[in-house]
């Protein structure tokens, strides 16, 4: 069994060798006598004293060698990377413009000029000194240096030079994993899906087997609204890298927008299978099942969702929902309490527990959830119209037409009052004055006219009510 790991003993005489050498350097600093220090030996006692956060001996130790070996670009490099910790910048830029004359090679010391201009907030002079080099270096220290002028466009806030910058990168470096991770995230924030597509289809063209790519492509198509383009994308993805557990999740979020349920659920249990189970990967599978309408196990796996995530609201809502789906009112009754537990302002939550409350013949109790979800949006349309319609369902059509003047008042004359309008008014014995409201609804909206039979269906039983909606059909 052979690992690359150093064994006790070489860790050992590592240790050794460096204690050997900060007490040859001690006495060095004493006047003491001691052996003779080249240039290496006092780069790993900088590095000690810089690692162990003693900036101050390791700046003396990186002047010290400086004195004994001026010509060293690499000292100069450090000490005024010490400098730069220590957030003085002129002196580290002039350091640093010294190590160019002896060593213009070597890219650190770009690096640390970009880091003292960002330091400053200088982001033009911090990209200036990297784009003016990235052409002078090939092969890795090109790439170090485009992904460094990419994290600095970043920080400038250039967005759209930041996608420049990857994409140069991964023409000259395709199988690059950090630039292919960070590109996938700026193709989505600048929205240059096509570009995208160019450039994976190339890599992938060149080096058919780089997953990331394949990744990359698929999330561009998506971008696109191409789901079965990105769906095919993702599968290469994961034939080669059975493992990969993004590819399954955007997968099974194409295969939701195609409405192909079971397909998506297939491979969100794949992904489940593989990686550590998220309250995000069951509800979009509960999501699945609920849109098939096998609500148990919906439930079952919002339930899921609800045990890693105890503090979502909405996942309880979405039980709820559920369960009002089947007429079990009395548990969507508790998962609607859950909900409201964790989030007391939420409009939607108390109107749904009105309604269930409403459905069980508990009008009071759905009225007092029907004025909260006013109190809350009052804008909300839907919240006025549910309490308008648990007054109408109660049988208080007067407080009914009270609101519905408020509502009005507040949202304008919406073609869904109008319709309640009528009910009320024929409830009242107002007959009269209801069939020439709905001659006005009829006008203005004739299609909301399944407002009034949703509110109440037995409004069809008014022989003049339904000649009144047949004349206009007619006419129509």
């Amino acid at each position: 069994m052979n690992h690359d790991f150093p064994s006790f003993n070489e860790f050992n005489e590592d240790f050794e060798d460096l204690r050997d050498l900060l007490q040859q350097y001690e006495n060095l600093v004493a006047g003491r006598a001691h052996s003779f220090l080249d240039e290496d030996s006092f780069e790993q006692i900088i590095d000690y004293y810089d690692e162990h956060d003693e900036l101050i001996n390791a700046i003396h130790a990186a002047e010290l060698a400086i004195e004994q070996f001026p010509y060293s670009s690499t000292l100069l490099l450090k000490k005024s990377g010490l400098l730069i910790e220590t957030k003085k910048y002129k002196e580290a830029l002039s350091l640093l413009d010294k190590a160019e004359l002896l060593d213009s090679n070597d890219i650190n010391l770009y690096i640390l000029k970009t880091d003292v201009f960002l330091a400053m907030n200088q982001h033009e002079k911090a990209a200036a000194v990297l784009e003016e080099q990235i052409d002078h270096f090939d092969g890795e220290d090109r790439t170090e240096l485009l992904l460094e002028l990419a994290d600095v466009y970043d920080d400038w806030e250039e967005f759209e030079k930041v996608f420049d910058c990857l994409k140069i990168l991964l023409e000259h470096d395709p199988n690059n994993e950090e630039a292919l991770h960070k590109i996938c995230f700026w193709t989505e924030f600048t929205g240059r899906n096509e570009e995208s597509i160019r450039l994976h289809t190339n890599i992938i063209n060149e080096h058919p087997y780089n997953q990331l790519a394949w990744f990359n492509l698929g999330t561009a198509f998506q971008g696109l609204k191409l789901y079965e383009k990105a769906i095919d994308a993702y599968q290469y993805a994961v034939a080669i890298d059975e493992k990969f557990d993004y590819a399954y999740r955007n997968m099974g979020d194409a295969f939701i927008r195609l409405r192909k349920y079971n397909e998506a659920i297939d491979v969100l249990s794949k992904h489940l299978e593989i990686a550590k189970p998220e309250d995000v990967i069951y509800e979009a599978i509960g999501h699945c099942y609920e849109r098939m309408r096998k609500y148990t196990q919906a439930r079952y796996y919002y339930r899921k969702a609800s045990h890693l995530s105890p503090n979502d609201d909405k996942l309880y809502y979405k039980i709820a929902v559920a369960y009002m789906t089947e007429a079990n009112w009395d548990n969507a009754i508790k998962s609607l309490q859950a909900a409201l537990k964790i989030n007391k302002q939420s409009a939607e939550y108390n109107m749904a527990l009105g309604e269930c409350y409403l459905e069980q013949g508990r009008t009071k109790d759905a009225l007092i959830h029907f004025v909260n979800a006013v109190r809350i949006r009052p804008s909300s349309p839907n919240a006025w119209q549910e309490l308008i319609r648990g007054l109408y369902v109660a049988g208080f059509y007067e407080e009914a037409l009270a609101q519905l003047e408020a509502a009005e008042a507040k949202l304008g004359r919406k073609p869904v009052f109008l319709y309640y309008r009528v009910a009320l008014l024929i409830a009242e014995g107002k007959t009269k004055e209801g069939l020439l409201q709905l001659e006005n609804a009829l006008q203005v909206a004739p299609r909301q006219i399944k407002k009034l039979v949703e509110l109440d269906p037995s409004i069809l039983q008014h022989t003049s009510v339904v000649e009144l909606i047949s004349q206009y059909r007619k006419k129509r």
